[in-house]
């Protein structure tokens, strides 16, 4: 199989995560909605939803004028987080990105973060120049688990089929994506706490401890 574009998730799978969605989504919760009775399920179904569009998991809790200001509180509370120094690469992950433009393969990063956050996470790691765009669902239409961040880079990037994405993320939001796009490679990877058989489940055809071992992947499989 002749790959072409790799499609790399952010929180989790390039950048560590360290709890930083989940802190972001507390604080963000707690200010919009103080004492609130259901903050524990809205915790719950956060962690389940890990890697989806931050906006629709908060539509999926509250009406859409709240859903938005919990959307803003959380870009808001994770950029805190970054400016206190939060926000730290995965071990290898730009040395991985690197190697695989060496070789002519294209690089997208795509998150379920809004455009801000993601522009935070980016700066913060000097990674301006790492990929050749960045997507977020609003660059796409829909977020995960739709199909829509992997096809739009598929078009951003000029691949020849679906067949030649690679789609890598740390959740079963990225495997489902990557099923759902039809992409050629699935990888999940483990950095982002999720278990190996949970990904296989969601659809990746390979699990990898992180990210740094994806060109000798992508090099056997090729």
């Amino acid at each position: 199989m002749q790959f072409e574009t790799v499609v790399l998730d952010l929180a989790g799978t390039t950048v560590k995560d360290d709890g930083l969605v989940e802190q972001s989504f507390a604080r963000a919760y707690d200010r919009v909605l103080p004492d609130n009775p259901g903050r524990a399920a809205a915790m719950e179904h956060v962690r389940v939803t890990m890697g989806q569009s931050k906006i629709e998991v908060f539509r999926a809790l509250a009406d859409e004028q709240t859903a938005q200001r919990l959307n803003t509180a959380f870009e808001q509370s994770y950029a805190e987080l970054v400016d206190e120094g939060r926000c730290e690469p995965i071990a290898g992950a730009e040395q991985a990105v690197r190697e695989l433009r060496e070789r002519g393969l294209h690089v997208v990063f795509n998150t379920g973060f809004g455009r801000a956050t993601a522009d935070a996470v980016i700066a913060a790691l000097g990674w301006q120049d790492l990929a050749e765009a960045v997507l977020t669902p609003a660059d796409a239409g829909r977020g995960r688990p739709y199909p829509d961040l992997p096809l739009t880079a598929l078009l951003r990037t000029g691949a020849s089929s679906v067949a030649s994405l690679v789609v890598v993320g740390d959740t079963e939001s990225d495997a489902a994506t990557g099923v759902a796009a039809g992409a050629g490679l699935i990888v999940g990877v483990l950095t982002g706490g999720r278990p190996a058989e949970s990904l296989r489940a969601a659809g990746a055809h390979e699990v990898l401890r992180s990210v740094a071992e994806l060109p000798a992947l992508i090099d056997a499989r090729s």
